[in-house]
């Protein structure tokens, strides 16, 4: 099985940003046009820190054309992928067959959740996913948002298709990570999803990571990849001592509201405004990441 080309590295789980209620275009396009001059191999739209739930469908559309239109301008020819989420499996295939069109590259589904199904449930969610689309698939692994975890003899199983291409892991077990990345057959990827775990599944083998806090310090996030893949483990140790201290921070609270108030102060976005039920951050965290941006 031959991974898609790009399927590595450092990929950012892109922010929506909203202004008075509503996509806001203008900030979305200096947001891609400044990542887009940064060292990050892939783009993920509407999942987690993407507010994706919060979107309905011709928001999502526009966000993917937006950031599509925004690299193209930028000159980087980059995957995107598409965030996906749902506890019915026939109402995502046919999200996922009615959104063929709509210029991304692939999809990172996550596991249903709230329905908590079983193992062989989740083969055959991801079985018929695989069927309803010919562009590839990245599961999402996060049990302790879906509440349901999906282990890894199913994930070997699900690796056997053709375009369930590989996995953002967030299972939150070392051994089980560790596991997979051992037994996964060649060209099945996997990308940590965990920030505050980001240098220790990199020196377990994982090929990079979907990195929400790669929003700050995005060179320097990609820089201990490089290092690593180099060899050079005691400068890559270093740099995530100095860094470590940024994933605690944007994920003091729930997120993206401390990624947003961040690019809101640096003048990336025009407002830290985010969709209920998330929250803008509190008064203390704002101040601790001025701080941090004045430091």
């Amino acid at each position: 099985m031959n991974t898609p080309s790009g399927l590595h590295g450092l990929w950012l789980p892109l922010i929506t940003p909203f202004h008075d209620g509503a996509l806001d275009e203008t900030s979305l396009r200096r947001l891609v046009a400044h990542y887009a001059a940064e060292p990050v191999d892939g783009f993920i739209l509407g999942a987690t820190t993407g507010e994706g739930m919060a979107l309905d469908e011709t928001e999502t559309r526009l966000l993917v054309a937006v950031t599509r239109d925004a690299l193209q301008a930028a000159g980087r020819d980059v995957p995107i992928y598409l965030g996906l989420s749902g506890a019915v499996t026939g109402k995502l295939a046919k999200t996922l067959e009615q959104s063929a069109a709509w210029g991304m590259d692939g999809y990172l589904v996550a596991c249903p959740y709230y329905t908590r199904p079983s193992q062989e449930g989740l083969f055959q969610h991801f079985s018929a996913l695989a069927d309803a689309t010919d562009r590839p698939i990245l599961i999402y692994n996060i049990p302790y948002r879906t509440g349901v975890n999906m282990g890894n003899e199913t994930m070997l199983r699900l690796a056997e298709r053709s375009n369930i291409v590989g996995v953002k892991d967030c299972c939150a077990d070392p051994a089980q990570t560790l596991d997979l990345i051992r037994h996964r057959p060649a060209g099945f990827t996997v990308l940590t999803g965990e920030d505050a775990h980001f240098y220790s599944a990199l020196t377990s083998g994982a090929d990079g990571a979907i990195l929400a806090s790669a929003h700050v310090h995005t060179s320097g996030f990609a820089g201990i990849r490089n290092k690593l893949r180099a060899g050079d483990q005691p400068d890559a140790l270093a740099d995530w001592q100095r860094l470590v201290d940024i994933p605690r921070l944007l994920f003091s609270e729930p997120s993206p509201g401390a990624i947003k108030h961040w690019l809101w102060r640096s003048g990336l976005i025009d407002s830290p405004e985010m969709r209920l039920p998330m929250v803008p951050v509190s008064a203390e965290l704002a101040g601790r990441i001025e701080r941090a941006i004045g430091s």
